[in-house]
């Protein structure tokens, strides 16, 4: 009966959406204009939680981030307007994914280079190795190394 009841308990969290920190009286009358704000507010990093969205947070910073969000679209700018303002003053921090700029260029391009230069360390290593000898076979036993090997293994026949 615990099993049961454990499982859908677990169910119903799973079929439960996830919960945002919008407040009500933080929402829009208009439907269209509040979808693009919570679109907005899921690109946006709470300042205070770091990787969290304001759409996310219940900081009170992400509070006021969500508030001047809708204000901006409130007074008919686009959404990449509003992006723009948010960085002219909080910073390209602000965006959880940051843009493909000239400061940012290194951010974008250290895990491709870094797997790049393992690949290329593991081929350089593979190739060193097969250059030294490493995978050839072994060199035939010398005839007093076979009767050694022979008695050996006789030995440990009559020993099983």
């Amino acid at each position: 009966m615990r099993r049961m009841m454990a499982a859908i308990v677990a169910l119903m969290l799973l079929a439960v959406p996830a919960v945002h920190a919008v407040q009500p009286d933080e929402i829009m009358s208009d439907p269209v204009k509040e979808a693009r704000a919570r679109e907005l507010s899921r690109e946006l990093r709470c300042m205070v939680c770091q990787n969290q969205s304001i759409d996310d947070s219940d900081a009170p910073l992400a509070r006021d981030l969500r508030l001047l969000v809708r204000e901006r679209i409130a007074a008919g700018d686009s959404n990449s307007q509003v992006i723009d303002f948010l960085v002219a003053r909080y910073g390209e921090f602000v965006l959880l994914k940051p843009r493909f700029e000239r400061q940012t260029i290194l951010l974008w391009l250290l895990a491709p280079l870094l797997l790049a230069g393992g690949g290329f360390a593991l081929w350089r290593q593979n190739r060193r190795r097969s250059r030294s000898g490493a995978d050839v076979p072994a060199s035939p036993l010398t005839p007093e190394e076979e009767a050694r090997l022979a008695a050996l293994m006789s030995d440990e026949a009559k020993s099983s």
